[in-house]
């Protein structure tokens, strides 16, 4: 969980109702463009669910997924809440937006912590109608 800490000149974005450490690092580490840092805060069998796409699994394929696929993205959570089960995960839930050099749009991440705090399962949902994303397809 050093990822922020290996990035001591990047401001960690503050997201009201977070306070969790794994859920900061993501989004200050994503933004920065480290995606071998966003990468190492997934468990070694942790799934990225990224819209229209299946699981990646573990920290090397997401690494390289996020290299190849999120260059020039900047998520821009706004709010989210966290709650800890009695086995020791923790649901979190972030809301935000996404934005590309073409489109901004509204955004969901669903993670889901291990009681280690490592990311087990992230799932990030666009909040679109299909029509809006049909259009956005086209504007590519």
């Amino acid at each position: 969980m050093q990822a922020a800490e290996s990035l001591p000149n990047i401001q960690t974005k503050s997201i009201a109702g977070i306070t969790q450490p794994t859920i900061l690092q993501y989004f200050t580490t994503l933004n920065a463009g480290e995606f071998a840092a966003t990468a190492a805060l997934f468990a070694t069998d942790g799934v990225m669910y990224p819209p229209f796409e299946s699981g990646i699994v573990g920290p090397d394929a997401i690494a390289a997924y996020l290299q190849q696929e999120a260059q020039g993205i900047k998520a821009d959570p706004k709010q989210g809440i966290a709650e800890t089960s009695e086995d020791g995960h923790t649901q979190v839930q972030v809301s935000g937006k996404a934005q590309t050099s073409w489109c901004g749009v509204n955004v969901l991440w669903l993670f889901t912590l291990n009681p280690e705090k490592q990311i087990i399962h992230t799932q990030i949902k666009l909040l679109a109608s299909p029509q809006e994303l049909l259009a956005l397809r086209r504007e590519q």
